[in-house]
């Protein structure tokens, strides 16, 4: 293997890594992983230039109350494990091929397209993208179709040297990443048509994020009556409760107290149990998902049924507890919430979009939980300056 197809092909590599670091960050290994990977995300946040690269573009902590989310991260799965299952399928035809010294792999899904191995990396990539929306995975999604296309384009040159007219032939009827009669319609003719192409498929791979986010945040769950506050909602099912609750909940002492003066500040609504509030703030050790020692159900849970482990709780993935949407009962039988506070540095804030800037840090005060029917303040805590995962920077919504 040739030094730039070794480095192609590590690149690739990299990318999954970099892509599965949401199963990374919840398995033991996560303090090895971010030894080495935060550092990077850190350098990255730390300029102006490339602080969008570490940040979310799509829900992944928040239950989605808009169906075309829903549909997105329903979408997500299928990607992911239609592409892996497709590669999978690809890797036996070639592998059985070289142990059978067949030659050259022509028939079954390769007498549709020349790289359907790389398609399927492709797919999944794009599912990954989506299970977990980091920008900067977006980014690496391109550059490995990039990498894809120069990869397919050496092994295409190596076989025809090896198997000239019968590849030839084979390749007049193939396409190759997608069937023979699409490519021809829209692949271009000319360099400066494939420049073109190339370059606004660049363009849209980018661009496609950044308006996700903005739709993302046009349709969260967010209670925004106070001046100084706006309150996200976990559980959509949560905003009649919000609504009716919240202006209360900040006028008590212990709470109002906290609320520094001129600040700005986005809080949780969130029960008691769930599961990923450890992404927000450190609330305690069994939100640090990586000291459970659970990763094969929660990895499962992740991509097979998206959003139980969103509604069901930290014991409910493991040991059937009950769902947080029925509440736990506080002193007075009313439904308990958990509430957490960050405040917002770092940018102007003139309307509740603003507390999810980009450039914004938001950094965590303190948590309370309330009985929110009966108005009863359960507990109060201060809390660090980071998430469960330390300085790691998490999505947020």
């Amino acid at each position: 293997m040739s030094a730039k197809k070794a480095f192609l092909r590590s690149a690739v590599v990299l990318y999954f890594i970099i892509a599965f670091e949401v199963l990374i960050m919840i398995s033991p290994f996560a303090g090895f992983f971010y030894s080495v990977f935060n550092p990077v995300l850190l350098k990255l946040a730390s300029h102006p230039v490339t602080r969008w690269l570490s940040a979310f573009y799509l829900p992944h902590m928040v239950l989605p109350g808009d169906g075309f989310l829903v549909f997105l991260r329903i979408t997500g799965s299928v990607l992911f494990i239609v592409g892996m299952a497709l590669f999978l399928v690809c890797a036996i035809q070639i592998y059985s091929a070289k142990l059978l010294k067949k030659g050259a792999v022509l028939g079954g899904l390769y007498s549709w397209i020349r790289h359907p191995q790389y398609l399927a990396l492709g797919l999944a990539g794009i599912g990954l993208s989506i299970l977990w929306p980091r920008f900067l995975t977006a980014v690496l999604w391109l550059v490995m179709t990039l990498i894809y296309y120069f990869l397919a384009k050496d092994e295409e040159r190596r076989m025809l040297s090896a198997f000239h007219d019968s590849y030839r032939d084979y390749m007049d009827r193939t396409g190759m990443f997608f069937p023979a009669f699409l490519e021809r319609r829209l692949r271009p003719a000319s360099p400066v048509g494939k420049g073109l192409l190339c370059f606004g498929f660049s363009a849209l791979t980018l661009c496609i994020p950044f308006l996700l986010r903005a739709y993302t945040i046009r349709h969260l769950t967010l209670w925004t009556e106070a001046s100084n506050a706006a309150v996200l909602a976990i559980l959509p099912e949560d905003r009649p409760m919000m609504d009716h609750r919240m202006g209360d909940i900040l006028e008590l002492e212990e709470v109002r107290s906290r609320m520094r003066a001129g600040n700005h500040y986005l809080v949780y609504f969130l029960p008691r149990e769930y599961i990923m509030q450890g992404m927000i703030a450190d609330t305690g050790g069994d939100w640090k998902l990586f000291e459970q020692h659970r990763s094969l159900a929660m990895i499962t849970d992740w991509v097979i049924n998206p959003f139980a482990h969103l509604r069901g709780g930290h014991h409910a993935m493991h040991a059937g507890m009950k769902m947080p949407t029925q509440g736990h009962a506080g002193e007075g039988g009313g439904v308990v919430r958990r509430l957490i506070f960050l405040s917002v540095e770092g940018t102007d804030v003139a309307s509740p979009v603003d507390l999810f800037s980009i450039n914004a840090s938001r950094v965590p005060e303190f948590m309370v939980d309330v009985d929110v029917h009966n108005l009863i303040l359960l507990e109060v805590k201060e809390l660090a300056h980071g998430s469960g995962w330390g300085s790691v920077p998490t999505p947020m919504f």
